[in-house]
């Protein structure tokens, strides 16, 4: 085995190790953790098989093994991309309904103080 894959299979633990950790902290979700673990062992997967890349890019027909990966990674970011714009798209919808919720909130209280208020001065 050469350095650089003894070098690539050890970062690659140490990393999932790392992404272990930030989901027992609660720091980061199991829904992203998934992502970041399926990318770390698909790197694992090519430290391992050293003409794993060439194979892939022969079997896709793509004449640079180096291209096939700024292909994959491009897509990958994309498709990610897509889902943090949906996540936020949802988010937003929910900051504002909570938004109109407070509002709602705040003025049935100032109503409520304000009844309150009244029938003190009745009384008096």
């Amino acid at each position: 085995m050469e350095r650089i894959q003894i070098i690539t299979i050890t970062l690659n633990f140490l990393f999932l190790f790392y992404v272990s950790r930030l989901i027992i902290r609660g720091r980061l979700r199991e829904e992203y953790a998934i992502v970041w673990t399926l990318t770390t062992i698909l790197l694992l997967i090519f430290s391992f098989w050293k003409n794993g890349l060439t194979v892939l890019s022969d079997l896709f027909g793509v004449f640079v093994p180096a291209n096939l990966v700024f292909m994959g990674f491009i897509f990958i970011i994309l498709v990610y991309l897509l889902h943090l714009s949906v996540v936020n798209s949802k988010l937003q919808k929910n900051i504002t309904k909570l938004t109109q919720e407070v509002a709602l909130l705040k003025e049935t209280f100032e109503r409520s103080e304000e009844v309150k208020t009244s029938n003190e001065n009745i009384k008096n």
